[in-house]
């Protein structure tokens, strides 16, 4: 087990965390006497590339070169700072270079550099030997043009209506660009530089001729090229896959001359990885199958209780919009503990070894019952579990099937079981894409208008509202005298579940289309289903499926809360519990939902 970095000494290309003033990193040592940083892209375009990110880091840590990667504070694991983002993501670039020379003993340092990466590693000053910019914006507002396009399209409700944006902010895939750092970002301008980044550039990606050809009248040697394969990182966080071709090209630039091994670097000894505040302290560890995750507990005193976050979707463990971070720190600031950790195939942990994704695997409720071993032994012993779709599947199991566990708190849950031999990847892409049936959706105009003109084809029309009727014939028979008798229903498996006296809290965005599966199995009456799960269900008016808005995020943190207090063993159960409410949450009951 690796906790806090303490007396680390790393094995070449091994990667271990560290910290960088506000900024949480991962470093692998390597031979060469250049060493390489990756400055990734802000938001949901680097929660999209992170796992690519990862590969690209061992990629030049295999190549001999010592390799740090971090997350920009504010950002994934990082601390927030304590002033504008902009300018405390330029400051840790400027710290990952200085850690590379002074600690890690590289003469040379190659930066590079992600889309807004690229830009403020560009900015970052002098340091920087080689430097690769990859897809860079020039100018602050391209990059806030973009982003906005970007959120009409990703930030909706269920209704698929733009969802709502703070005055003077733009947030775009649940991260949230506020009023200061919009500001900073119109003052950026890279072709109004009057000195190069770097003597040595490389330059992949659209429309970088004009500013290659600035930075080479600045005395630069510049290469450019395409980057044929960005859409296909930065744009969907389910199925990102990594660019090879490019990131082969990148591996060539950095390595390309470098000095020879060195005999012998320093021994570097690391210090302790201690990210904390006055109210919380985290802490790394690696456990069970390759699985990496963070505990975040309490600074002072805690009351024992420890909540386990498991990954939505294939969302790396700081989660949607950062927000477990947040929620994490915030429990402890509550007195709670918690952990988030990364399945196999997700963010930090290793590949599941067929290389399918994690979403929805059978066998991925191994990795969170390895959680709980990895907790258990820390004395840490988690009593709640909690996740948001796919990860509110897996949560459901693991309660399933460990006693450990007190409860459960599934959040937008689309199923509790899903049939042997299912195509996740189709079911993911024609479903989750959208929240509402293939036949709720040819009442709308716009669904016939794509038929006309060909942008959908019949074939997949037919393909979808078969499983549509299977899914709707399931639910509806899934309360049959036939299905129960088998004594493996979901009904009987929560009814085994009270009987040890666990509890289950679900909660669902309006319209979210797990709600039918919680209604074919329990029926519609509210009282009923209270007393079958222990909490009533629990409906978000006015929220989307990712939670994505502060104020959907302080509804769950408050009706957690409560469930991790209400639930602890030396807890009575209420004969009505029902979480609190947030003030001004409006929760619908689940037989006024659809």
């Amino acid at each position: 087990m690796l906790t806090d970095g303490v007396g680390v000494a790393p094995a070449m290309g091994e990667p271990v965390p560290v910290a960088l003033g506000d900024a949480f990193g991962w470093y692998s040592p390597g031979s060469h006497r250049r060493g390489v940083l990756l400055c990734g892209t802000f938001g949901s375009e680097q929660w999209c590339a992170y796992r690519s990110w990862r590969e690209l880091a061992g990629m030049t840590a295999r190549s001999g070169c010592p390799t740090l990667r971090f997350d920009y504070p504010g950002q994934g694991d990082s601390r927030d700072p304590a002033g504008p983002e902009i300018p405390a993501a330029r400051d840790a670039i400027r710290a990952g270079i200085a850690f590379l020379r002074e600690r890690a003993g590289v003469d040379e340092v190659v930066v590079v550099g992600l889309r807004l990466g690229a830009t403020l590693a560009a900015l970052a000053g002098e340091g920087i030997d080689r430097l690769v910019m990859l897809a860079p914006f020039v100018t602050g507002k391209a990059y806030r043009r973009e982003m906005a396009m970007q959120s009409r399209l990703i930030d909706v409700l269920p209704d698929r209506t733009p969802m709502p944006q703070e005055p003077d902010s733009l947030m775009v895939g649940s991260f949230l660009l506020g009023p200061q750092t919009l500001a900073d970002l119109a003052r950026i301008d890279l072709s109004a530089a009057e000195r190069a980044p770097a003597p040595r550039i490389l330059m992949l990606g659209p429309k970088v001729e004009a500013l290659a050809e600035r930075y080479r009248s600045l005395g630069s040697q510049v290469e450019t090229g395409p980057f044929p394969d960005l859409t296909q990182l930065v744009s969907d966080p389910l199925f990102s896959r990594t660019p090879d071709q490019t990131f082969e090209v990148v591996r060539g630039f950095v390595v390309a001359g470098a000095p020879a091994p060195a005999a012998s670097l320093p021994t570097l000894s690391l210090p302790p990885c201690r990210l904390e505040d006055a109210a919380w302290r985290e802490e790394v560890s690696r456990f069970g199958p390759g699985l990496v995750g963070i505990l975040c507990r309490p600074a002072g005193a805690w009351g024992g209780d420890t909540v386990l976050v498991v990954n939505s979707g294939r969302n790396p463990r700081a989660g949607h919009g950062r927000q477990t971070t947040r929620l994490s720190r915030r429990l402890a600031e509550a007195g709670i503990a918690s952990f988030r950790f990364d399945l196999r195939g997700i963010g930090d942990s290793l590949d599941r070894p067929d290389g399918s994704l994690p979403l929805y695997a059978a066998d991925s409720v191994a990795d969170v019952t390895a959680a709980v071993d990895h907790l258990v032994a820390s004395g840490y012993a988690p009593g709640v579990v909690m996740g948001n779709c796919s990860g509110a599947y897996q949560a459901f199991q693991a309660l399933s099937r460990d006693p450990r566990l007190r409860a459960a708190l599934l959040v937008n849950l689309y199923c509790f079981d899903l049939k042997p031999g299912t195509d996740v990847e189709t079911m993911v892409r024609d479903t989750f894409r959208h929240s509402q049936s293939y036949m709720e959706r040819a009442r709308q105009g716009r669904f016939w208008r794509r038929i006309v003109t060909g942008d959908l084809g019949l074939a997949k029309i037919a393909r979808a509202l078969l499983r549509d009727g299977a899914a709707r014939l399931d639910r509806w028979t899934a309360r049959m005298p036939w299905r129960t008798w088998r004594g493996t229903s979901v009904a009987g498996r929560v009814a085994r579940l009270r009987r040890r006296g666990a509890r289950i809290c679900m909660v669902y965005s309006a319209d979210d289309l797990g709600i039918a599966a919680v209604r074919a199995h329990f029926g519609s009456a509210d009282a009923r289903i209270a007393r079958r799960l222990g909490y009533p269900v629990q409906i978000l008016d006015g929220t989307d499926h990712n939670l994505s808005r502060a104020i959907d995020q302080d509804r769950v943190f408050t009706i957690l809360e409560r469930v991790v207090r209400e639930t602890r063993p030396d807890a009575a159960e209420p004969a009505t519990a029902r979480p609190a409410q947030a003030p001004g949450d409006l929760s619908l009951r689940l037989s006024r939902s659809g």
